[in-house]
């Protein structure tokens, strides 16, 4: 289903399904509550590092708990080592406050510091959560690796676009756990500095995007690993706001088969801005 302002989403999506991709999205109006694009929308597919979100609500409950003080200093050990995203890796620092290992995650998805919050708070209590908040279909499932063998989970996480969609609009409305939980993750995650998927179209500066621009606000996370493509975010404008998801799954043969599908999210994007705007 899809509304008539997304004919372009529906289309673009359609296509790439046609050709082969697994392709899923969720668009729902944030202040109506008016279901706008549902493509697909319950079936289950890879979300590589959107899964975090589920880590970075845990951190947050348990500092509004205070289990544990955002002060409190946590080291990085050979075992929580690996590459690709994230800035701790280069850095000098061998400890960083628990508080500021969530911003890295928030704001350039760390996986040291990923592998160093979960080592604290243990894949369980993440599940736990993910489960009380009546999540089924979307999951951490492990921490971040270089490699994946046969003994480890095949995914970092995975979730369905209308879960995910929905997770960010009680997260918008500071529904998630309370409303001091829910504004310190959606902090942590305006920080986020990937605007190549869906975020592309909204013209806006991914390293400095806090406030409003033109009308525009936007808090979103990506997940990126071979042949996945996933975001998830809140767009506001001047007239409405929206919660959205897109995950494709696609066989990442070659830069095109790759720009193909970055193209078609930038074009549920431009759908998005037309919508809010």
């Amino acid at each position: 289903m899809a509304a008539e302002n997304f004919i372009g989403t529906f289309t673009a999506l359609g296509d790439l399904a046609y050709e082969g991709a697994r392709v899923s999205a969720s668009v729902v109006d944030l202040d109506t509550g008016r279901p706008l694009v549902s493509i697909d929308d319950r079936i289950v597919l890879p979300t590589a590092s959107i899964g975090k979100v589920l880590l970075l609500i845990e951190v947050s409950a348990r500092l509004t708990q205070r289990d544990f003080s955002g002060y409190g200093i946590l080291d990085k050990t050979h075992k929580d080592a690996v590459g690709d995203s994230g800035i701790w890796q280069h850095l000098q620092a061998p400890s960083l406050p628990v508080a500021d290992l969530a911003a890295l995650v928030g704001s350039n998805s760390d996986n040291v510091a990923t592998n160093v919050l979960l080592r604290e708070i243990g894949l369980p209590a993440v599940r736990q959560r993910a489960e009380s908040l009546g999540l089924t279909r979307t999951a951490l499932l492990d921490i971040v690796r270089s490699q994946r063998g046969p003994d480890d989970a095949p995914q970092l996480s995975v979730g369905s676009t209308a879960e995910l969609a929905a997770l960010f609009g009680r997260l918008a409305r500071g529904e998630v756990v309370d409303s001091l939980t829910s504004s310190r993750v959606l902090g942590w995650l305006s920080l986020g500095t990937d605007f190549s998927m869906v975020a592309s179209a909204f013209g806006l500066d991914p390293l400095a995007h806090r406030a409003t621009d033109h009308g525009l606000l936007l808090v979103n996370k990506t997940g990126t690993d071979d042949g996945v493509r996933a975001e998830v975010g809140v767009l506001r404008g001047p007239r409405t706001a929206v919660c959205y998801s897109v995950s494709i799954q696609f066989k990442d043969a070659n830069i095109w088969s790759r720009l193909r599908v970055l193209d078609t999210m930038r074009t549920v994007g431009f759908d998005l801005l037309e919508y809010v705007h």
